[in-house]
């Protein structure tokens, strides 16, 4: 272990690179023509490029770094929150006004404006809904209402952590499974099995569903209120770019929940038990330029071992204790798209793990078959023909 001195500008400055689309945004919004395709081409291709130049960071911090000393890294992840309501209520604003914007360009735009609420904005929700501080987890919740997305914290804590690489988890990708394929399932099963997951918890308390501490509720609520301010600031129109940027980013956020986890499943111990989750359940990626814009995401293995872990300390492994991305999330984003490409690059790798850590097991048939059972039901892998 490398023990970094977290205090120092140059390990803290780096990691808010993200800050820099945010001007670019608004170069996007007031010039238009080509120059709408700034975000995406900045977030996927120019990130890529650095990371080939820049290539892996293989240091790992002291994990034993006191909390104070996080002081700025805590607080530039909850100054994102303003920064994004600021900029896309303030860009419908303006080009609802404007009126300088044909609907493509205005279209390509808020694609784009999925990358700051998405790539970062959802990133940045993540980092904050794991923290235990209540006006943390309020950040979250306003950074995912933004992308009517709000579920996907009880979803993500409440589901996919505990239940990562076996079949209860919706946001597993299924080996062989494509993407388009994954993307659908999600959207078909998530919003039910987060709201199921808290129903469950309630139960537990001897609480009905519709309780007031339910978070659904807080969910409903902010998501309105960003449907309404969109509505009020650009009319009709600033309400469709609104859902536009909102689709967009959950796209990006699912393409990202697709490449973490594809084809890496718990071993089943029988009795409705998996093994704990490990460091090798996660795609690792150590590159650096895209950990600095996704502050540390990519060290997600890690992350699932210690999932109370602030990003600055995440881990990152070696190939021996956990799997490796060829090329960081944007480039593999990219590539998860075209299901042939990713297959070709991406199954090789599922089986060398596959034989690497579990050569005991000849048959993964049950593994691939992830339904969603229903609550309370420990599930476990269905026999069947093996494939791959």
């Amino acid at each position: 272990m490398t023990g970094q001195d977290m205090s120092r500008p140059s390990a803290l400055l780096p990691f808010w690179l993200s800050y820099l689309l945010v001007p670019l945004a608004w170069v996007s919004a007031v010039y238009g023509g080509w120059l709408v395709v700034l975000l995406p081409l900045v977030a996927w291709w120019v990130f890529t490029a650095l990371d080939g130049l820049l290539g892996l960071n293989e240091e790992n911090p002291d994990t034993d770094t006191d909390e104070a000393a996080l002081y700025w890294y805590r607080l530039g992840v909850m100054a994102w929150v303003p920064v994004q309501f600021v900029t896309l209520f303030g860009v419908i604003f303006y080009v609802t006004r404007s009126g300088h914007l044909n609907w493509l360009e205005l279209w390509v735009l808020f694609f784009g404006m999925g990358v700051i609420t998405g790539t970062v904005g959802i990133v940045y929700a993540h980092e904050l809904m794991h923290q235990t501080n209540k006006a943390e987890r309020w950040l979250a919740d306003i950074l995912l209402a933004m992308v009517l997305y709000s579920h996907f914290r009880s979803e993500h804590l409440l589901v996919h952590h505990p239940y990562v690489g076996t079949s209860r988890d919706t946001v597993t990708a299924r080996f062989n499974e494509n993407f388009h394929r994954f993307f659908a399932r999600v959207l078909r099963s998530g919003p039910g099995s987060a709201f199921r997951a808290e129903k469950e918890k309630l139960a537990k308390r001897g609480l009905p569903w519709s309780d007031s501490r339910n978070p659904f509720w807080r969910y409903w609520i902010l998501q309105a209120v960003m449907l309404l301010l969109a509505l009020v600031l650009g009319g009709w129109v600033g309400l469709l770019l609104f859902i536009v940027q909102a689709g967009s980013a959950v796209w990006q956020l699912e393409l990202t929940n697709y490449v973490e986890h594809y084809g890496l499943t718990r071993k089943y111990l029988g009795d409705g038990r998996y093994e704990h989750v490990k460091p090798r359940h996660s795609w690792n990626a150590a590159h650096k330029a895209t950990n600095w814009l996704l502050i540390n995401l990519q060290r997600h293995s890690d992350h699932h071992y210690k999932p109370d872990r602030r990003f600055p300390l995440l881990q990152t492994y070696a190939p021996a204790d956990a799997p490796q991305l060829p090329y960081g999330y944007p480039m593999m984003t990219l590539v998860a798209v075209l299901p042939r490409v990713w297959r070709r690059v991406m199954n090789p790798r599922v089986q060398k793990w596959r034989g690497m850590y579990y050569p005991e097991i000849t048959d993964w048939s049950g593994y691939n078959k992830l339904r969603l059972p229903e609550p309370g039901v420990r599930n476990r892998p269905e026999a069947g023909s093996a494939q791959g």
